[in-house]
Order: C-alpha cells, then structure tokens, then sequence
C-alpha cells in the first residue's frame, strides 16, 4: 500500500487536480484571490503601467529563485545545466509542472532575433482572474510569472529579461479540451506569451559550448578509422 509523502519537500507546488493521485494542494479560487491582492498592493504603490509591472516581475524573481532549488531536489539532479535550450527544457517542462501541474504548451524560438524565445501558455493562471481596468489596459498580469521565469534562469546562470504579453488567439488555433484541459480554467481568448530575451554573454557562452562539441566530435571522427585499423 503506497503512502501520500508527509515531507514537504516532496508535495508538489501547484494546483494538481485531476492530474495526481495526491489531489489539490492549493485550490484555484485562493490562488487567484491572494494573486488578485498582490496586483491591487502593487497598483497602489505604482505610478505608471511600467513599474507596475517592474514591481510584479520583482516579486516573482524571489519565487522563482525559490523554485529552481526545489525543483532541483525534487529530480535528484547532480548536475546543473549548460546549455541555453537545455535550461529553458527545465523551465517549460519541469518548473512549469511543478508550479501549474502542466508543461508550457510551446516553446518557440524567434525568427527575427536569435536572441529571444517564447514560452507560450493557452492557460495562463495568473492572470485569469485578474480583470484590468480600462485604464491599464496594456498591462500584463502575468508579469509575476515572468519574474518567477527570470529568477530561475538568473539563479541557474542564464541572465535574461523576460516580459510577458498577452496575444489574441486564433480562431482554430487551440483547440485542446476535455481531460486534457486544465480543471477549473475558463475559455481564454488570449494567451500568454512569455518573451525570453538571453543576454549577450549567455549567448556567446552557449556559442563557445557548441564550437567546442564541434571539435571533440570532429576530433572522434578522425580516430574512428585507426582504431578500426
């Protein structure tokens, strides 16, 4: 007979529903409530769209500090990641699960600059409850989530600016539904594109990392034949 895990370091961090055996560990009505406060706080205290979303992104770059450790114990991991498209695998995948019970539902890199990657989500919760004024109207709600996403690259090494957006959905264009749709989210008609800006350094590092396999694999391929001799 298996035993629900009694150690908080093994619970899971977000709302699981459906997905887990272990059931809700944080139920979506006081998420959303405290989440709902949290934005009012900050709009008090801010003076523009801009540093209302600075001070939310702020906010969540402790989480997601937070967040990597955790996550990191939670897989056994000995090892840190190197790469650029290895790290935002975790992010997309592993920390996405542990903070929302599902992966991203794309990872995206830009056309235009290869500097940038997106993180796409059909179901943002941050900002789903979260009903902005008219007069904010360019502001993004899920500028926590984005704070939480720089701090666990910053915190693995990866320095990047991240800012989240919110983009219409196509008609057609998302069409996931029953039991793979999340428990208790309402049909959005935006999504959440969480928008990865990697600093030079970071890319120039990865850049070097690839020269550098390029090499040891070149390197292996001429002495494949005399070892065969």
């Amino acid at each position: 007979m298996s035993r629900s895990p009694t150690n908080i370091l093994d619970r899971p961090l977000g709302r699981s529903g459906a997905r887990s055996s272990e059931g809700s560990v944080v139920s979506l009505s006081a998420f959303a409530y405290v989440y709902s406060e949290l934005v009012q706080y900050h709009q008090g205290r801010a003076a523009s769209i801009s540093e209302l979303e600075r001070r939310l992104e702020s906010a969540g770059y402790g989480v997601g500090l937070k967040v990597l450790e955790m996550t990191a114990y939670r897989a056994k991991e000995t090892k840190r990641e190197t790469r650029l498209m290895s790290i935002l695998h975790f992010v997309s995948s592993s920390v996405w699960k542990s903070l929302f019970g599902k992966a991203a539902d794309s990872l995206e890199r830009s056309i235009d600059h290869t500097d940038e990657f997106m993180i796409i989500d059909y179901e943002p919760i941050a900002s789903t409850f979260v009903s902005v004024p008219t007069d904010l109207g360019q502001l993004s709600a899920d500028a926590y989530v984005s704070g939480i996403i720089a701090g666990v690259l910053d915190g693995a090494g990866f320095s990047a600016r991240v800012t989240a957006h919110s983009v219409k959905v196509e008609e057609g264009e998302y069409t996931k539904q029953g039991s793979n749709a999340m428990p208790g989210m309402p049909p959005r008609k935006d999504k959440a594109v969480f928008l990865v800006k990697f600093s030079p350094e970071v890319l120039s590092r990865d850049a070097a990392l690839e020269d550098e396999k390029a090499i040891i694999v070149f390197q292996q391929m001429r002495l494949t034949p005399s070892i065969a001799e």
